[in-house]
């Protein structure tokens, strides 16, 4: 049981901005153990911004305004950690010219412009997609689709080759089999419990899907993973559940 909550307090650590202190400093020794809890941490990210949105719709905000504070609200919270990866995929993978280029790219922090339209377009799906997602429905939809996202990156972690000779993916190392499974298997549970077992199950496949379409193009790209890649993984799972749950949950 310590070993669990240990994992939990390093996943919070990493995957928000609440305070977390570990005596191990920046990268925790159990840091690879703890992709298992990812999911439980993306359920908690996806029920805090439930709630605050379902909290501004109750007292009267619209709900298109409602979606966009609970969206700012949970960038806030993760420190726009996995929306920052994927603006650097984008900007590397859309203008570099061989693999060393688009890496030299996504390690540069300024925003270029292939980052911010995918930025704006991922934001306006999602933005679009909770606006219409019925009250009932709202937290559990954020709970799948945050747990779901995140419960794929163990998996495209130790499976894809590194893409760097340095970097946190490389210096971290990779989770094993039965962590990366353990994960995977809580968010599903996480989904089944949040959803209809329909949804949760095109939910599940649809993050796969993502994932392995991320994977396939970052081999393409520059050769495999970095930590970019994983955020923008959690990115376009995250979008496109959300999409798919707002197309079968919104009231006609």
């Amino acid at each position: 049981m310590n070993e669990w909550l240990d994992d939990f307090r390093t996943a919070v650590a990493f995957l928000t901005r609440l305070p977390m202190p570990h005596p191990d400093g920046a990268t925790p020794a159990n840091f690879v153990r703890a992709h298992r809890m990812f999911p439980v941490v993306g359920a908690l990210i996806g029920a805090a911004m439930g709630l605050l949105c379902l909290g501004l719709r109750h007292v009267g905000v619209p709900d298109l305004a409602a979606a966009a504070l609970a969206l700012g609200g949970g960038a806030v919270l993760t420190g726009a950690l996995h929306e920052d990866g994927l603006a650097d995929v984008a900007d590397g993978f859309g203008g570099g010219r061989n693999p060393e280029a688009k890496l030299e790219i996504m390690r540069d922090s300024r925003l270029g412009t292939y980052g911010a339209l995918i930025l704006l377009v991922s934001f306006a799906a999602k933005l679009s997609a909770l606006a219409v997602i019925p009250n009932g429905h709202v937290v559990p939809a954020l709970i799948a689709a945050h747990a779901l996202a995140r419960g794929i990156l163990p998996a495209m972690s130790m499976q894809l080759p590194y893409a760097r000779k340095d970097g946190l993916a490389r210096t971290a190392g990779r989770p094993d089999a039965a962590t990366a499974a353990t994960a995977a298997g809580l968010a599903l549970l996480i989904a089944l419990l949040s959803l209809s077992w329909t949804n949760a199950l095109l939910a599940a496949g649809l993050a796969g899907l993502g994932g392995l379409g991320m994977a396939w193009l970052a081999l393409r790209q520059v050769g495999g993973q970095t930590g970019d890649v994983l955020g923008g993984a959690e990115q376009i799972g995250e979008t496109a559940i959300l999409v798919l749950l707002a197309a079968r949950l919104a009231q006609p």
